[in-house]
């Protein structure tokens, strides 16, 4: 099958200034800056590598997927959004940032979902893992226009799903983020929690069984969340031919492919893998495509 998933090969780096920065969840923060550039250029999928500024404690960046992005008065994008967990040195950095500080920020960066036509776009997403879903989302029901098209004199946006579900599971509710943002954008909600606090009791790969029994029409899955999540949502693709792509969160440095430090093993088509780097080749990829 042919890829047709957009992407950039060109990135900037800027310093940009934060303009707001909130929990959403449990241990879970939406930061957002004001960036024009990117906001004018990035594509659902998409990343950028998040660095905290006049700082060399910790020295690397962060990947980051674009959470959401934000309008001025007159309709042209004008801010990023990004969502993150804190649970290290450089997440509890950032956290402690403030409204007018700033951060160092560069990308977009690698590839994005494709927008091939479909009926029915079904999202699965494990816990930080629903980072890239919302604009997906947004995007595919044609509320809004992504990357170069979203610039100068705002085209009429065109869906290419008619319906988009979205699987979201988590430990608790405590930890589910961004419900009414999705549910506002018409998005059909399948929760699952390990304790039952919301939605189904159990794991976000029993109701994805549900969700693909009662959908009729074309299917595609774009999936988000912890390999082993992800590498069960495959298999449940492969079982009932559906066409399934997975974002990566591999662990990066550079996120412009120069350190090798994100490989992914790659099926080669031909029983032999090679590595691929999720930075530049991804993170977006062909669920079957990965040697799990």
């Amino acid at each position: 099958m042919a890829d047709d998933r957009p992407c950039s090969r060109g990135f900037r780096f800027e310093r940009s200034r934060i303009v707001e920065h909130r929990i959403i969840a449990k241990d879970t923060w939406q930061l957002t800056f004001r960036s024009e550039a990117l906001a004018g250029s990035t594509l659902p999928g998409q990343f950028f590598m998040v660095r905290l500024a006049d700082c060399n404690d910790p020295l690397i960046g962060r990947a980051l997927a674009m959470f959401d992005r934000g309008l001025d008065v007159q309709g042209r994008p004008e801010t990023i959004s990004v969502a993150y967990v804190v649970k290290g040195k450089f997440t509890r950095a950032l956290s402690d940032l403030h409204v007018g500080q700033s951060i160092e920020v560069w990308g977009p960066l690698g590839n994005a979902f494709s927008t091939e036509p479909v009926d029915h776009l079904v999202m699965v997403a494990g816990g930080v893992g629903i980072t890239p879903m919302l604009c997906l989302a947004s995007a595919a029901l044609g509320l809004e226009n992504y990357g170069p098209e979203s610039n100068g004199p705002q085209a009429s946006p065109s869906p290419y799903a008619q319906q988009v579900t979205l699987c979201y599971g988590a430990r608790t509710r405590e930890y589910l983020a961004g419900l009414d943002s999705f549910e506002s954008r018409k998005v059909r909600l399948a929760i699952a929690t390990e304790d039952g606090s919301l939605g189904h009791r159990g794991r976000v790969t029993e109701v994805l069984e549900e969700v693909l029994d009662g959908s009729q029409g074309s299917v595609r899955i774009a999936c988000c969340g912890p390999e082993p999540m992800m590498q069960a949502v495959s298999r449940i693709a492969q079982r009932r031919g559906v066409r399934c792509e997975v974002s990566l969160e591999t662990p990066m440095a550079c996120g412009i492919g120069i350190c090798f430090t994100c490989v992914a093993k790659i099926d080669q088509g031909d029983g032999s893998w090679d590595y691929r780097r999720t930075c530049i080749e991804g993170p977006i990829f062909e669920a079957q495509s990965i040697v799990w």
